[in-house]
């Protein structure tokens, strides 16, 4: 699958909600070519991520993979699929990511909004 990277002017709307009849909140991300549904603990995984790295004073990178833990592994109310800290070395974490990104290609319904000399210049 070909990495697709999206600008902020990429992304047309975020909607936040619980469904009537659950407890966990979903959040929809519409994009310029598709729509997005991720449940809360895909989000509250992004939120550690970029947490972690963000926030730290010197980490660069985190990579966190998807794991089913059993009701022993989780606190009670969390989804058993979680995104979990693989504990990677963050260099070979960032290295990869950059790879990927360097790859990345900016759907054409971003283009419209964006010089294309800049879309071909530098990444966002």
């Amino acid at each position: 699958m070909e990495p697709r990277l999206y600008p902020n002017e990429c992304v047309k709307r975020v909607v936040a909600f619980v469904p009537k009849g659950h407890l966990h909140a979903r959040f929809i991300i519409e994009l310029c070519d598709q729509t997005l549904v991720l449940h809360e603990a895909a989000v509250a995984g992004l939120v550690r991520a970029f947490a972690s790295v963000a926030l730290h004073p010197t980490r660069v990178a985190v990579e966190l993979v998807s794991k089913r833990l059993s009701k022993d592994e989780k606190k009670p109310v969390f989804a058993e699929w979680q995104l979990i800290d693989t504990g990677r070395d963050e260099e070979a974490v960032q290295e990869e990511a950059e790879r990927i990104w360097a790859n990345a290609s900016i759907p054409g319904c971003c283009t419209k909004n964006r010089g294309e000399e800049r879309q071909s210049a530098t990444r966002p």
